[in-house]
């Protein structure tokens, strides 16, 4: 069995499990018979491989980008004004405000937009920003990470990528 830490943060988010109140919809196991697949696109890789992806932007310690595409997609679902306000800070103070904690790379203009909407946000608040980080991942990361020892020693054994929550950080291992 493989063990790798997957997210411990000292920043004003604590745990993702704050971002993501404690649900489990963006984390799934990934049977062998999906690998293959991870290959075809990006979106097929989110959809059925993100553990994997996070793993490696971690290794290349560009995590953020796939955490804040996440986050925004969890937003997305918000349904309550006093709700979205909360998360919407959050995001903002985590990925988008200068020296954040893990502060994603977008253009200033996008950056000052939001900065200036924060205090009134709507579910589209951060879609330029989730999009740049996107193209971004879809354009670098992903490349990249089909070329990559993770993706190659995956696409070699028979196994599930799994993961559980332990006291403060999301643990990623491998079962076989």
């Amino acid at each position: 069995m493989y063990l790798k830490s997957v997210s411990q943060s000292a920043s004003p988010v604590k745990d993702l499990h704050v971002i993501f109140k404690g649900r489990f919809c963006c984390f799934s196991q990934e049977p062998v018979d999906d690998v293959d697949s991870w290959g075809e696109s990006i979106e097929t890789l989110l959809s059925s491989g993100q553990m994997a992806f996070q793993d490696f932007l971690k290794s290349e310690y560009s995590e953020e980008n796939i955490l804040f595409w996440l986050a925004c997609e969890e937003y997305k679902t918000i349904t309550s004004s006093p709700e979205m306000i909360s998360r919407a800070n959050q995001i903002y103070t985590e990925f988008v405000q200068t020296e954040a904690p893990r502060q994603v790379n977008i253009d200033s203009g996008t950056r000052t937009n939001i900065t200036n909407n924060i205090s009134e946000p709507n579910l589209s608040s951060f879609d330029t920003a989730q999009k740049m980080i996107f193209s971004l991942m879809a354009r670098d990361c992903y490349p990249r990470f089909l070329k990559s020892d993770t993706y190659q020693s995956i696409l070699q054994k028979p196994f599930k990528y799994d993961h559980f929550y332990a006291g403060t950080s999301w643990i990623a291992y491998i079962k076989r």
